[in-house]
């Protein structure tokens, strides 16, 4: 017989610790010491890619988006998911609306030649992309478009406009012109939509209607977006060949990129050795290149053990997916383990010179507050899928 049973209560505090310490034990800890782990490493690459005069305020900056996103990552923890899903048409208005803002109210990113672009909001001095904020609200629109409940009222006609009505993001995106993301964005609803609709043929029609319109696509891209493919593509067809000047200028990220990581070796040259990164051979190598600055100072041993450490990460995320209590969590969990995918694959692929450059950020490594803010979120989001499995 229980102690209530006997007619006998147990002090507040006592059931008040009993609850702190199941809440604690259902905290999922491997998820946040991954995240530990990873930031450690960014905060690392950083110091080194940014010490100097010039940009030495990158790191402090950084720590203190840090400090956001986790603060971000808790309050998302705490708040139920279902109820977030709910909000998620809205979400993606909301997004929607800021884009158009954004669009409107342009101004050139930093270092920017080839134009003004329309990425920003400036918003209490702080620049934030609204594109970051579309990615979360991508995803919890497909948890809500595949939730157990609702795909049942669904036919494939009304799959379709919902597909459609996600189309518009992903147009402003590119329009802004933010290829990378435009296309993440794509590879994120692809994989969502073939790993939880029940049939994948709807979701093969519509990625061969996308790959069909790939030559009208092109006819609107910038020239220099055509550019930076073409010469992907030369750079590779016939390695070591003359190259012309515009054909170097072209290649010159990803050349100077490759030589940073080669030149690392197997140990690497040690922390603070890097001399690509040292004398700033690799542009823009704290946001989108750090992975060839971390490749160069610690050597394939070292890029081998970061990439272990993002692959136990999406297997964990994975995990929480399989073990979700309902179809919106599992969902949630495909969408962020889709996004961390994509943008690792392709910034690394674009560091090793397998991909063309575009602005795609390798998740906690990369400088910008926008991009680790999202992910921190995104992970709030698998914790607060994996602290609902346990009741709360």
């Amino acid at each position: 017989m229980s102690a209530k049973g006997m007619g006998l209560e147990l002090p507040r505090a006592t059931v008040g610790m009993s609850r702190w310490r199941r809440f604690r034990a259902a905290v999922d800890w491997p998820l946040i010491g991954t995240m530990l782990a990873l930031c450690g490493c960014g905060l690392l690459n950083l110091y080194s890619a940014t010490r100097g005069v010039r940009h030495h305020a990158k790191f402090d900056t950084q720590v203190q988006w840090m400090i956001v996103g986790a603060i971000g990552f808790v309050v998302v923890t705490v708040i139920d998911y279902r109820a977030i899903v709910r909000l998620a048409w809205i979400g993606l208005g909301i997004a929607f609306m800021a884009l158009i803002l954004a669009r409107l109210t342009g101004r050139p990113a930093s270092g920017d030649t080839h134009g003004v672009t329309y990425r920003w909001l400036n918003i209490g001095g702080m620049g934030i992309q609204p594109s970051e904020l579309v990615k979360l609200m991508t995803i919890l629109v497909l948890a809500r478009v595949f939730a157990q409940g609702e795909q049942a009222h669904y036919t494939a006609r009304m799959l379709a406009l919902r597909f459609v009505a996600l189309v518009g993001p992903m147009v402003l995106i590119a329009a802004q012109p933010d290829l990378g993301t435009a296309v993440l964005l794509f590879l994120i609803v692809v994989t969502v939509g073939f790993l939880a609709m029940p049939s994948v043929w709807p979701m093969v029609y519509m990625t061969t209607a996308a790959l069909l319109a790939v030559p009208i696509l092109w006819e609107k891209l910038h020239d220099y977006q055509k550019d930076r493919i073409l010469g992907f593509i030369d750079c590779n067809s016939v390695p070591g060949h003359a190259m012309d000047h515009d054909l170097l200028n072209n290649c010159w990220h990803t050349q100077q990129s490759i030589y940073a990581v080669g030149s690392g070796k197997v140990w690497g040259k040690g922390f603070l050795e890097g001399t690509q990164n040292m004398f700033n051979f690799v542009p823009e190598h704290w946001t989108d290149f750090p992975y060839s600055v971390w490749g160069e100072e610690w050597g394939f041993v070292g890029s081998v053990f970061l990439l272990a450490i993002f692959a136990f990460l999406l297997v964990w995320i994975l995990n929480v997916a399989l073990s979700a209590r309902d179809r919106i969590g599992a969902v949630i969990c495909i969408g962020v383990a889709a996004m961390t995918f994509w943008h690792v694959a392709v910034n690394v692929a674009m560091v090793l010179g397998l991909a063309p450059v575009v602005g795609v950020t390798l998740p906690f490594i990369s400088y910008g507050g926008s991009s680790l803010v999202t992910f921190f979120l995104a992970m709030g989001l698998v914790a607060n899928v994996s602290l609902r499995k346990h009741g709360y």
